[in-house]
């Protein structure tokens, strides 16, 4: 592990490769698990005010778990999530006519219909990110749902920090990533990844 300001870092996160293979996986990641996705206090509010925008993409179950419990509740861990229809999709999950699941918050903010791109934790999926107090802990998640884009990332040779770049800034900011950059430089000089 290594330390960047507050922030621990696993090595997995230099040493491992992915890049998502939505061809293979049909987002499958937004609709396999047994909670929704984690979610930051915060994106609560941006949550509910982008749900008009987006409500005519979801589906008729989603608007109904919606309706019932909102668009967050607190999962067997304690942790504040995305609601889930079914004990399986998002709420937010929307599909196209080949059946690949989408986000739908995601799919608004690509048409320029809302400035929310999508909960942070999504965009930074297959990293996890812990908080410890005054530490916060980068961790890379393994999932079987995820093994092609694995492939794909070995066969492209893209470490996950890399494929991560843009979730990674915007969660925790343009100097940390240069400097998350130089770590990795460090560790390949010394042979360490």
């Amino acid at each position: 592990m290594v330390q960047i300001d507050d922030v621990i870092v696993s090595l997995d996160v230099f040493r491992e490769k992915f890049v998502c293979n939505l061809d293979a996986c049909k987002g499958e990641c937004c609709i396999e698990g047994d909670a929704g996705a984690p979610v930051e206090l915060e994106e609560v509010e941006k949550l509910e005010e982008v749900l008009p925008v987006i409500w005519d993409d979801l589906s008729p179950e989603a608007r109904a778990v919606i309706d019932k419990q909102g668009v967050v509740y607190t999962d067997s861990e304690g942790d504040l999530v995305t609601s889930i229809v079914n004990g399986k999709d998002c709420v937010f999950t929307c599909y196209d006519e080949k059946g690949y699941c989408y986000c739908a918050i995601e799919k608004a903010y690509r048409e320029g219909r809302c400035n929310f791109y999508k909960p942070v934790s999504c965009h930074l999926y297959p990293i996890r990110v812990s908080d410890y107090g005054p530490y916060k802990a980068v961790n890379y998640h393994r999932w079987d749902v995820c093994k092609a884009a694995v492939l794909l990332g070995k066969k492209e040779n893209v470490p996950v920090y890399k494929f991560l770049k843009e979730p990674l800034i915007r969660k925790f900011g343009e100097a940390w990533y240069a400097e998350l950059e130089n770590v990795a430089e460090e560790l390949e000089k010394q042979h360490i990844i």
